[in-house]
């Protein structure tokens, strides 16, 4: 046996923690699902207006970045779960954080901008 014989995650292991990234991922959607429903009850008894539907457009927009971060992650923890040795590992964790550090520069910005129009209607009817 070779001392330089790199270290391999065993199959098994593997399995079983994409099992329970997919078991964690599904028990996350019936909690945001119940989430969702419940804000869109709480926005259905706002009284309707510009400034509540405008509101409601950057509520959306939060949610899309918070489903699209989640699903990012979720990612993430498959592919480590499907990781064969460190180098694998390392190689996944670097494209993610490049990769979300894009989307999360991309998110601030639209968000931003959403921002930025809600208080500007706010101020022109005031």
């Amino acid at each position: 046996m070779s001392v330089n014989q790199a270290f391999e995650f065993p199959q098994e292991l593997r399995e079983l923690t994409e099992k329970n990234v997919e078991q964690a991922r599904a028990t996350y959607g019936q909690f945001m699902d119940a989430m969702m429903q419940g804000a869109g009850i709480w926005m259905a008894a706002m009284p309707s207006n510009d400034l509540t539907s405008r509101c409601k457009i950057v509520q959306e927009g939060a949610t899309r970045f918070a489903k699209q971060n989640t699903d990012a992650c979720f990612a993430l923890a498959s592919e480590l779960a499907n990781a064969k040795d460190i180098q694998d590992v390392l190689s996944i964790q670097s494209r993610y954080a490049r990769t979300q550090m894009q989307t999360y520069v991309s998110q601030a910005q639209e968000f931003g901008r959403l921002m930025t129009e809600v208080t500007q209607s706010t101020q022109v009817k005031s």
